[in-house]
């Protein structure tokens, strides 16, 4: 299954479609590092990087920034994102919903902007079975699970189940780097079920598949996360500044080409009020 990156939802998304030009080496940034976290993503570090620069440069040129004054930092793992917040404090960043949620109180995160894809601001989890092999989710009860979502645990527990199910006691986790892999597992009875995002599921039509899958449990709809902010790194004019530039991005004619490439339609303010229900969710799971 191909995927692309959606550069400011690097988090949603399972895969590379293109090659990007290497950042070039130019002066050192004149600010810190935005960290770029996609949990349990097959992405390579230099490709991500490369990526990001892309969009950086058009983002410099739209919000009058020195050229090359932005660079990144990117990692597939949760830990390493940790690590990163820590130590680099970055006054933006792109992380998982997942993420922002575990640490906006420690970093003092507000969402800025999320992207639009196919007209839509959120999207669902699924998690799916051959056809007809378990009728229900609890059916699965002890059974192999796997995903690219399963590098974050708690928000599938907190968030995509609702704290109804908590992942690691109730399913024997298998988590993979690559949606293919788990729905190959899926296909040859390796796995019994596979938990999909809406990019992934979406996928499915393209795979030639032995066994037909079916979905036995369907999230809410749940927000995508884009760019957050930490309120005491940054100053409210530098958030508003950035967020203009970046839902300025696809009506800029560059800007416009990488946005029509990675399927973006547009980026657009965070929807507090999307978004306050999954901290109600998270702090609830505690």
């Amino acid at each position: 299954m191909t995927h692309k990156i959606a550069f400011i939802a690097i988090a949603l998304l399972a895969g590379l479609s293109a090659p990007f030009a290497p950042a070039s080496a130019e002066p050192a940034p004149a600010h810190p590092p935005l960290v770029v976290c996609y949990p349990g993503g097959p992405v390579n570090e230099n490709d991500a990087n490369a990526a990001m620069a892309s969009m950086l440069r058009v983002v410099e040129r739209v919000g009058r920034w020195p050229a090359n004054s932005l660079s990144s930092l990117f990692t597939a793992k949760a830990a390493e994102c940790r690590k990163l917040l820590e130590e680099k404090k970055p006054g933006f960043m792109i992380v998982s919903l997942g993420l922002y949620l575990e640490q906006r109180a420690r970093h003092n995160l507000v969402p800025l902007v999320q992207p639009r894809i196919k007209g839509a601001t959120s999207e669902r989890y699924r998690v799916v079975v051959q056809q007809g092999k378990y009728p229900t989710l609890e059916e699965l009860k002890g059974k192999a699970l796997g995903g690219t979502v399963l590098e974050e645990p708690d928000f599938i527990g907190k968030i995509v189940f609702a704290g109804k199910y908590q992942p690691a006691s109730f399913f024997d986790l298998k988590p993979s780097r690559q949606a293919i892999r788990a729905l190959r597992s899926l296909d040859s009875g390796e796995l019994d079920a596979a938990i999909l995002n809406e990019q992934q599921f979406a996928g499915l039509a393209s795979l030639h598949m032995k066994s037909p899958v079916e979905a036995v449990f369907t999230s809410e709809e749940i927000p995508l996360m884009g760019m957050v902010a930490d309120t005491k790194a940054t100053t409210a004019e530098d958030r508003a500044r950035f967020a203009q530039a970046l839902t300025g991005m696809c009506a800029d004619p560059e800007g416009k080409k990488l946005c029509d490439l990675f399927g973006v339609d547009a980026f657009v303010p965070a929807e507090q009020s999307r978004i306050a229900p999954m901290i109600e969710l998270w702090d609830k799971g505690k």
